[in-house]
């Protein structure tokens, strides 16, 4: 069942998508342009931007932003909003990951995640929400995680930054539905990119980003309030959340294993 109306054609369509300077981000660009999308590019370094447009050989609005900067973002929405005049979709990817543990719990490196993860586009939304409303239509997209759906080795910070998203997201799509716009919230589970090449351990299931980039794509198509990949990942994932605590340890010890 569609809880939003699908986007069912992408070409045309005005895109800001936000994080793409590598990773997921990078390689929904890529799946963007092949659908003959009009695309703002936005990340704090405006480089790898600049060469993945050459890269697509398509034309592109870079914008530069810092999502923990509040004068960066209302700046860049501002600049974003007088290029397209509408928003057909804004997909925002940026997102930090680091491992943490009891052992190696600090403050600062909290407060980057929250602010990254969880603050970042609840500043970006509350400059374009206006533009939404007065559109009547629309799509949000957030990337989370199926670290959000409950606790994981070394996500302790990460984790709970996500679990925060989805909460969010589920309230967003409450609001906005009857607005006519939009809301979706993107789980991925392990996915090959730069983050993730830090992890010392074992990834269950892990995909490329542009296998991600397809699964968030095809998502959009359906018109999915949550877009979770690989499927044989999150599921089991999900599977979990319903056991009693005990029985979800011990699996959870025994099949990601640290």
């Amino acid at each position: 069942m569609s809880l939003n109306q699908p986007i069912s054609d992408f070409k045309n369509k005005n895109i800001w998508l936000i994080g793409a300077s590598s990773g997921i981000g990078a390689a929904c660009a890529k799946w963007f342009f092949s659908q003959g999308a009009n695309l703002v590019l936005s990340a704090r370094r405006t480089e790898p931007l600049e060469a993945l447009a050459k890269g697509v050989n398509n034309p592109a609005y870079i914008v530069p932003i810092d999502v923990c900067d509040q004068q960066s973002i209302a700046q860049a929405s501002k600049e974003v909003l007088t290029h397209l005049k509408r928003i057909d979709l804004l997909l925002f990817v940026s997102g930090i990951y680091e491992p943490v543990q009891a052992n190696t719990l600090n403050y600062l490196t909290a407060k980057k995640m929250v602010d990254t993860n969880l603050l970042g586009p609840i500043s970006v939304l509350e400059q374009l929400l206006p533009t939404f409303l007065a559109q009547q239509s629309g799509h949000i997209a957030i990337v989370g995680s199926v670290a959000g759906y409950s606790g994981l080795p070394k996500s302790l910070v990460y984790g709970p930054t996500k679990a925060a998203i989805l909460n969010f997201a589920e309230s967003l799509y409450m609001d906005l539905s009857p607005q006519g716009i939009g809301v979706h919230v993107i789980c991925p589970g392990f996915v090959s990119t730069p983050a993730t090449a830090i992890n010392d351990f074992k990834m269950p299931a892990l995909i490329s980003a542009d296998e991600a980039a397809k699964c968030i794509g095809q998502g959009l198509i359906n018109g999915d309030f949550e877009i979770h990949f690989p499927k044989r990942f999150s599921r089991f994932l999900k599977f979990l959340r319903i056991l009693p605590y005990p029985i979800y340890f011990w699996l959870i010890k025994t099949f990601i294993k640290i």
